[in-house]
């Protein structure tokens, strides 16, 4: 066997098949094994690789040990004269691996072997060639001045800046995304060292590749598309904390003295730096917005209510100060909190769940306005007016951000795009009939590169360009790849980067289009997951819903207690779901995910949601051995909240 491809997955099953397709192009007249280890991914990764690529070697992990654990499994059993550590969001070249395995029997010194990389934007990834960390380049790094002087040898380390990006060159760290080793160099380093759970493995890899004597090369000769930090989210604390604390594992095992308790200290302080700021822009960036809105909201509410007591009552001061500072406030905060359970402030910004959110706030205000005593109820024409001028000035500040390009505020992001679509005219049509109507994309124009406009689509760079200087306009290109190579795909994004083009990919026999840089949906993929259970929205509805179905509950006992059929869980029932522990409405299976008999008979897992106090099932209470398997795919892939609200009205008097 001459070449082993190792790749981990954790829920990125768009990606890793797309992966899985320009491997298995690359592979052909090599004789190759692939493995995919799975670790424990939720979105059908397992169930996708056994039913499309069943010559995969496949690892199904029960929980998720971690890359470098993960690797390992597979590195026991390869076969391979070479070993390749592959990312799943990622694309190789039709010429890769022939190019790197030529590499190495040209250059017998090589133990470990990296490619140019480049992202979904046509950009250089840094991570291509790096430099072993210590306490100065680090420093660096943390501090910033790496970005002041990214070519200078000493501060520039990091990302051996001064080494040309375009020339083979002896480098230091070999990138975990694309880390090739041969047979020999590995029986010398031994396995990839478990210590790391995510992080600095590769670093420690290609340390001990050098201290077995070999070189690692970086091989700018083949390119492949990173579609970088796809299979991890690098905003959260956790991204920090494991990321920095790698390093100073690394510190720990190979340095000594005063340096490791320097670099430690020094990493330690990075941890908390990072994660201090990193907590405040986020802090910022989370209320931001609704900020904005409260303010609009009260200067709104505070003219109503002075222009009504002027008008209405003839008296300025008709309405008490508490009424002003405490009362309009307290109105407002429950508005905005209203918008943000219906998801007015998630992302991508859409006008139709402010309006529902901030309406169904009006209603709340406007039914426990009812329920107040009469010396409390000071007006219900401010309130109607107030909740008007508040849903005005909401729409308007998201329209001022979406033209001020404020990122994630951009509103109907799809619409009124200009496209360019590069593929024959059967890929074409497959786009534009089926994926743009599938998931709702509108474009105000369209273009198509076929054969009558080109001769070879295995190289469109010069045709792009040329369309390009006649039709400056153009918004996004979308390549199919069913008649365009992953080397095409790559020319036109490292020449066209920078020019505020967006890139998206069409993948053979498959109905989604993938793209690194937006943000619609979970991976920053375009997929019609919007009625998902696992949405964000749809996730907070069902807990909105059963909060206040349980206080609803247990506030009409005195009437409901009676009619039960099953009185000793109605007060157990109404409050475990209250607290979180259960949900009114679940899967028909047992426990919070899945069975562990089901789990072996179905790889395609569901979202995991709290077990129910009812099930999917319980819709129909009078059916005899419904399809339970169907009923928690159809609930679970398209929820209504309407689905909870019928289930629990069904059996009502069976709590």
């Amino acid at each position: 066997m001459l070449l082993s491809v190792v790749i981990v997955n954790y829920n990125v099953k768009y990606f890793l098949e797309q992966c899985l397709r320009s491997v298995f192009d690359a592979t052909q007249g090599i004789e190759a094994e692939v493995w995919v280890v799975d670790n424990n991914s939720v979105d059908g990764s397992v169930q996708m690789v056994r039913d499309k690529f069943p010559e995969v070697n496949l690892i199904a992990n029960g929980d998720n040990p971690g890359f470098a654990k993960a690797n390992n499994q597979a590195i026991r059993q390869c076969k391979g004269d070479y070993i390749l550590l592959l990312n799943p969001d990622t694309l190789v070249q039709k010429d890769t691996f022939f190019t790197c395995i030529e590499f190495y029997r040209n250059h017998p010194d090589c133990g470990g072997l990296s490619v140019k990389m480049i992202d979904g934007e046509g950009r250089f990834l840094k991570e291509s060639k790096r430099g072993f960390p210590s306490p100065a380049t680090s420093f660096y790094k943390i501090s910033g001045l790496i970005k002041l002087f990214p070519h200078n040898k000493k501060v520039g380390a990091y990302y051996m800046g001064h080494l040309d990006d375009n020339t083979v060159n002896e480098v230091d760290v070999l990138p975990g995304a694309f880390l090739m080793i041969s047979r020999e160099a590995l029986k010398k380093t031994g396995l990839l060292d478990e210590s790391y759970f995510m992080y600095g493995e590769d670093i420690d890899f290609s340390w001990r590749i050098k201290l077995a004597g070999y070189k690692n090369y970086y091989l700018p000769t083949t390119r492949i598309l990173h579609y970088k930090g796809e299979s991890t989210k690098k905003s959260s604390m956790n991204y920090v904390y494991t990321f920095y604390n790698a390093m100073a594992i690394f510190a720990r095992k190979y340095f000594s003295g005063n340096g490791a308790k320097m670099y430690t200290l020094l990493i330690q302080c990075a941890i908390w730096l990072r994660a201090s700021l990193d907590f405040g822009k986020r802090l910022i960036g989370k209320l931001a917005v609704p900020a904005l809105d409260f303010a609009a909201s009260f200067a709104g509410f505070l003219a109503i209510k002075n222009i009504w007591a002027t008008y209405w009552a003839e008296n300025v001061n008709y309405y008490p100060t508490f009424y002003t500072w405490t009362i309009l406030p307290l109105y407002i905060l429950i508005m905005l909190l209203a918008s943000w359970l219906r998801g007015g402030y998630d992302k991508p910004i859409r006008i139709g769940r402010i309006v529902q959110g901030m309406g169904i706030g009006a209603l709340c205000l406007l039914v426990f306005y009812s329920l107040l005593s009469e010396e409390l109820r000071f007006s219900r024409a401010i309130i109607l007016l107030g909740s008007v001028w508040s849903i005005a000035s909401a729409i308007v500040i998201r329209l001022l951000l979406s033209l001020l390009n404020v990122e994630g505020y951009k509103l109907r992001p799809d619409s009124g795009k200009s496209r360019l679509i590069v593929g024959n005219q059967s890929e074409y049509d497959r786009v534009t009939n089926e994926l743009f109507d599938t998931l709702g994309i509108e474009s105000k124009y369209v273009k198509s590169l076929s054969p009558q406009k080109i001769a070879d689509l295995s190289d469109v760079t010069k045709d792009i360009e040329d369309l390009m200087d006649n039709r400056s306009d153009i918004d996004e290109i979308i390549f199919c790849t069913k008649d365009v190579s992953i080397s095409s795909i790559l020319s036109v994004t490292e020449r066209l980067q920078g020019k505020g083009i967006g890139f998206r990919i069409a993948p053979k026999d498959m109905n989604v289009l993938i793209g690194s840089n937006y943000t619609s949906s979970p991976e920053e993929l375009y997929t019609p997951d919007f009625s998902n259970i696992s949405n964000v929205t749809n996730r907070r509805s069902k807990r909105l819903f059963d909060i206040v179905s349980s206080l609803l509950l247990l506030l009409l006992s005195p009437i409901l207690f009676w009619p039960q059929k099953r009185k000793r869980r109605y007060y157990a029932d109404c409050v475990t779901v209250l607290f979180g522990k259960k949900s009114w409405v679940g899967y028909c299976r047992s426990g919070e995910l899945k069975a562990k008999s089901e789990e072996a008979e179905s790889e395609n897992p569901l979202p995991a949601i709290k077990r129910g106090v009812f099930r999917t099932s319980d819709r129909m209470p009078n059916v005899k051995n419904p399809d339970r398997e169907r009923l928690d795919r159809a609930y679970a892939n398209n929820y209504y909240l309407m689905t909870d609200i019928t289930i629990l009205t069904i059996n009502l008097f069976r709590i």
